[in-house]
């Protein structure tokens, strides 16, 4: 089907008509007019990725007197908060646990798809993050099926409720079993409890589906945005629920205003209030940690608070330091929230949310992502709990008003920490002023002694190919342990996403291409000891040793149809972003342009052009190569 200015692919604008409506593309072709500035921007963000490496600078904060792009407020407005910010709605003033997840499955029947839609408005979560983006597979038409399933609950569709019945017995089941008691008493009342939130696709995403009737790709985030409001944004307001976004991957004050002009156009063109739409912003990227007033005031009476997530935050910090030969990760079991660089991030951000603005308001902060996922030996899952629960109480004596879980399961667990002290948030708690110095620039890159060691790049290895295959096979969201410890139950599973994937390959060519000193000595699995160095002829043993054991895994832990398919792909990937010379931005740009194809020489030839043409001059292919 195709539109004056769209183009949809195949036969999806009659497969998803419930979906594609007029109403839906008549606005995605008034927004379609602020993709050139979308274009414009990650064009920008590479060339400021180039200059630093070409003159061996790191980041600094803007100059206070400089206007921010698309506003008429100065850094120093922003630093002052001189601006006005947002009036918390009722609905998120108390978000003590969040879970994250996507609204559907791969390849699957809308009934059972909509199964992660129950689960997670049946958790007794305070809020719900709906993933359109990194835990979200990409194949076939889950971008779609992802945005129908929370527009059948939404709705409160009647395959929808009949899925809630069924979901509800189950996790009572479970809650028995663990918690010793059930915990939904009424499921359709359940419905109401969870704040439904939707993170939409990054800036620097194409959609799969939608491009301009030039052949050009489309924002993702235009796509999901417009999809998601103009379906819900009434049945929302009906209830009494915000509408509110999660906002991924910003790098700039900038990004976060042409974000502002995006959801303001929507809101226009549906006859909505300006900053009717909240905003979170996840802050995911160290150049946002230096802009992050800026960033709240671009947004203004849209933005409600930031979240500190730690994997997509690490690998901001490798890429931006790629250029600098004495800036090496270790292990990354090591970057913890309390190590060197993450520490001064966190504290940054409380900090900035905690500024009040013109009116006084101040705005929240949600901690990071809890990981784990109770099911193992119960040494393991008393193991794993403890630490979940340990690092909850600290983000709480830390001052988040909440955090992030991956499971339902989990909410459980960790939202005691936040009811044992009762209150609804952290808003305005008095922390020191922010300051602009030197000394706070360099925190931000801070780097402290830790362990690097073979076994550490094992586990970077092997979770990095079983992320890649997953993402081939349309699980975004995975659990995932290092192949060693496949079969040992006293070792969880944990909830990896698309940022995970992202940090193991950035480290494991920050090591290679910066001959990383190994801190320890330790056998490499064929009787030769490690070298002092992390070179280029123990990474390819490593990468084969780990490669062959997920060959050899069980169905459980390596799909046995992604072994010929999907996992050759994956290694090849790995392979080729660790070794080249030149450091690719994006694991999820590889991934992407080989999706759905499972022949082994045409995903080389794919990944070789990619290559190429980033070396070249920058450019990122980003576009579905499968449209037509």
């Amino acid at each position: 089907m195709n539109d004056r200015r769209l183009q949809v692919r195949g036969n999806l604008a009659r497969d998803y008509q419930d979906m594609l409506t007029p109403e839906v593309l008549t606005a995605l072709s008034a927004l379609a007019e602020l993709d050139d500035d979308r274009k414009a921007l990650m064009r920008a963000r590479i060339d400021r990725r180039a200059a630093r490496a070409r003159d061996g600078r790191g980041l600094q904060f803007l100059d206070p007197a400089t206007v921010i792009p698309r506003t008429t407020l100065t850094g120093q407005d922003a630093r002052a908060g001189a601006f006005s910010g947002a009036e918390i709605p009722g609905d998120l003033r108390r978000q003590w646990i969040q879970g994250t997840g996507p609204a559907a499955r791969p390849n699957a029947p809308v009934a059972t798809s909509l199964r992660n839609v129950a689960y997670a408005l049946l958790s007794g979560a305070d809020g719900w993050m709906f993933d359109g983006e990194d835990a979200l597979g990409q194949i076939s038409t889950m971008s779609l099926d992802n945005q129908r399933n929370l527009k059948l609950a939404i709705h409160r569709d009647s395959i929808f409720l009949e899925v809630v019945e069924q979901v509800a017995v189950e996790m009572n089941e479970w809650a028995q079993g663990f918690l010793h008691r059930p915990i939904i008493d009424d499921a359709v009342s359940q419905l109401d409890f969870t704040t439904k939130i939707f993170r939409a696709r990054g800036l620097h995403l194409d959609d799969r589906q939608i491009r301009h009737a030039s052949g050009a790709g489309l924002s993702a985030s235009i796509v999901d945005v417009t999809l998601y409001i103009v379906h819900n944004h009434e049945a929302l307001r009906r209830s009494g629920a915000s509408r509110v976004l999660y906002l991924p991957k910003i790098q700039t004050a900038e990004e976060a205003a042409l974000w502002n002009d995006i959801l303001t156009a929507l809101e226009q063109h549906l006859g909505l209030s300006i900053g009717e739409i909240k905003t979170y912003v996840l802050v995911e990227q160290i150049e946002a940690c230096f802009q992050l007033m800026e960033i709240r005031a671009a947004l203004g009476a849209r933005f409600v608070g930031f979240n500190t997530g730690r994997w997509d935050y690490i690998n901001s910090v490798s890429d931006a330091l790629a250029w600098d030969p004495g800036f090496i990760n270790p292990n990354i079991d090591a970057v913890t929230m309390t190590y060197g660089y993450m520490r001064h991030y966190e504290d940054r951000v409380r900090r900035a949310v905690n500024t009040p603005d013109r009116d006084g308001r101040c705005a929240l902060w949600q901690g990071g992502m809890e990981p784990n996922i109770p099911v193992g030996s119960e040494a393991g899952v008393a193991a794993g709990m403890a630490r979940a629960i340990a690092g909850a109480e600290r983000e709480q004596r830390e001052g988040a008003s909440g955090k992030w879980v991956a499971h339902w399961k989990m909410v459980h667990i960790v939202r005691p920490v936040w009811e044992r002290v009762g209150q609804d948030n952290q808003l305005g708690r008095s922390f020191p002023s922010l300051t602009y110095t030197q000394e706070d620039a360099d925190g931000l890159v801070l780097l402290e002694p830790a362990p690097r060691t073979v076994r550490g790049a094992r586990d970077l290895l092997s979770v990095a190919l079983q992320y890649g295959n997953a993402f081939g096979q349309g699980l975004q969201a995975a659990a995932l342990k290092p192949a060693d410890f496949f079969g040992d139950d006293d070792v969880l599973y944990l909830m990896e996403d698309m940022a995970t994937g992202e940090i193991r390959l950035s480290i494991l060519w920050e090591w290679l291409h910066k001959h990383a000193p190994l801190t320890a000595a330790a056998e490499t699995g064929v009787g030769a000891k490690t070298e002092n160095v992390f070179t280029a002829e123990l990474f390819s043993q490593l990468l084969a040793e780990e490669y062959e054991k997920l060959q050899a895994a069980s169905n459980r832990d390596v799909h046995d149809v992604s072994k010929g398919t999907t996992l050759p792909i994956a290694r090849e990937i790995v392979e080729t972003y660790v070794t080249t010379d030149v450091k690719l931005p994006w694991y999820i740009d590889l991934l992407n342009i080989t999706l759905g194809n499972h022949d082994l020489a045409e995903a080389k030839r794919r990944i070789r052009v990619m290559e190429e043409t980033f070396r070249r001059d920058g450019t990122r292919i980003t576009e579905n190569l499968d449209f037509a």
